[in-house]
C-alpha cells in the first residue's frame, strides 16, 4: 500500500495549526510537612524571643516537722531564648512581549510565574527550617541574617555517633559522625529520654530511605497481604510506642541522615508582621515587569526537651 502520487500530507503542508494542550503538568513536590504541622506566631522584631520554664527536680527528702516554720524554696527562673528572622525571596520577571502574546495553560504569564516562585519559596523555607544544619546569625550590612534551624536546637534527647550542639539555644550546629543503620533500639532510646523530660512527641519525620527502614521495625518485619482487598501492606504510618502513638511522616526536604522525633506544638514558625508571604511590585526596568515574592520568618523552639532525634543514619 502506498500514498497516491501528488497527495498533500502533513509532512509537506504549510499552515497547519499546532496542537498544544491548554494544561501544564507539574510533578515537583510542594508538600511541606514541618511547616504544615508547626504552629504560626507573629514576630514584631528581628530577634524574636520567648521564655521556657523548668520545674525543680522531685525531692524525695521532702518530709517536714509538724508546726514547722517554713523556709523559702529556691525559685527556678525562666530561660530567655530567641531566634533571628531570616529573609528569603524569589523574583519573577516577564517581558512585555511575553505578557502580551497568547499563552497555553495560563491566562496571565506574570501571575503564573508569581505562583511558581511562591511554591519554590515555600520549598526553600521547609528545607531551611528542617533540612539545614544552620546556627542563627545576626547578619550585617553585607551579610544576610540567618535563623537557627531545628537541628541547632535539639540536644537533650538524641542518639548519634557525632555530637550535639554545645547549647540548646540555636547558637551552634551539630557535628556529623560516622553513619550507622537506623534501628528501633535507637528510636526507643530517644523516646525514653523525651518521656523522662516530660515531652509527648507525636511525629517521627524521616527521609525516603529511612522511612522504608522504619517500615521493617518490629510488627512489620514482613509484608501483610490482605486477601479481601488484594492489597499488600508493607508500610508503617503510625508507631505505637510505650509512651504514645506517633505519626510517621516522610519529608523530602530534610537531611536523609536524620530522623526527627517531634512534639509539633512545641515548634512554631514566627513571621514578621505583614511579611509572611508578600508579593512586592519592583520598579519597572525597560520592557519587563518584576515581582518579588518575599517572606521574613524564624523558627520558635518552645522547648527542645519535648523533641529529639536519631542522627548520623545511613542513607542507602
Amino acid at each position: 500500500m502506498s500514498m497516491p502520487s501528488g497527495t498533500l500530507a502533513t509532512y509537506e503542508a504549510i499552515g497547519n495549526r499546532e496542537d498544544l494542550a491548554d494544561i501544564i503538568y507539574r510533578i515537583d513536590p510542594t508538600e511541606t510537612p514541618f511547616m504544615s504541622g508547626a504552629e504560626v506566631e507573629k514576630a514584631t522584631a528581628v530577634n524574636h524571643e520567648w521564655q521556657t520554664q523548668a520545674l525543680a527536680a522531685a525531692d524525695t527528702t521532702n518530709a517536714q516537722l509538724e508546726g514547722d516554720t517554713p523556709t523559702i524554696t529556691a525559685v527556678t527562673p525562666t530561660i530567655r531564648l530567641g531566634n533571628i528572622a531570616q529573609i528569603s525571596y524569589k523574583v519573577a520577571s516577564v517581558s512585555g512581549t511575553q505578557q502580551a502574546v497568547d499563552h497555553a495553560g495560563r491566562d496571565n504569564e506574570l501571575a503564573y510565574q508569581e505562583m511558581l516562585k511562591g511554591l519554590e519559596l515555600k520549598r526553600d523555607k521547609e528545607a531551611i527550617l528542617v533540612g539545614t544544619n544552620q546556627a542563627k546569625a545576626t547578619g550585617g550590612d553585607s551579610t544576610a541574617r540567618k535563623l537557627a534551624s531545628v537541628l541547632s536546637w535539639i540536644k537533650s534527647n538524641t542518639s548519634k555517633s557525632g555530637s550535639d550542639p554545645a547549647a540548646s539555644d540555636g547558637t551552634g550546629t551539630r557535628t556529623d559522625g560516622t553513619q550507622r543503620a537506623f534501628t528501633e533500639a535507637n528510636l526507643k532510646t530517644v523516646l525514653n529520654g523525651i518521656w523522662v523530660n516530660g515531652g509527648k512527641p507525636n511525629v517521627i519525620m524521616t527521609g525516603a530511605f529511612n522511612k522504608q527502614v522504619f517500615s521493617t521495625f518490629t510488627g512489620r518485619s514482613s509484608p501483610i497481604e490482605e486477601a479481601k482487598s488484594k492489597k499488600i501492606v508493607a508500610s508503617v504510618d503510625a508507631y505505637e510506642s510505650d509512651f504514645g502513638t506517633l505519626k510517621v511522616v516522610p519529608n523530602r526536604f530534610m537531611r536523609a541522615r536524620d530522623a526527627l522525633v517531634l512534639e509539633m506544638d512545641k515548634w512554631a514558625v514566627a513571621y514578621l508582621n505583614g511579611r509572611k508571604m508578600v508579593s512586592i511590585k519592583l520598579a519597572k526596568v525597560g520592557d519587563s515587569d518584576q515581582r518579588e515574592i518575599l517572606s521574613e520568618y524564624t523558627l520558635v523552639a518552645r522547648n527542645e526537651k519535648a523533641s529529639g532525634g536519631v542522627f548520623d543514619l545511613t542513607t542507602s
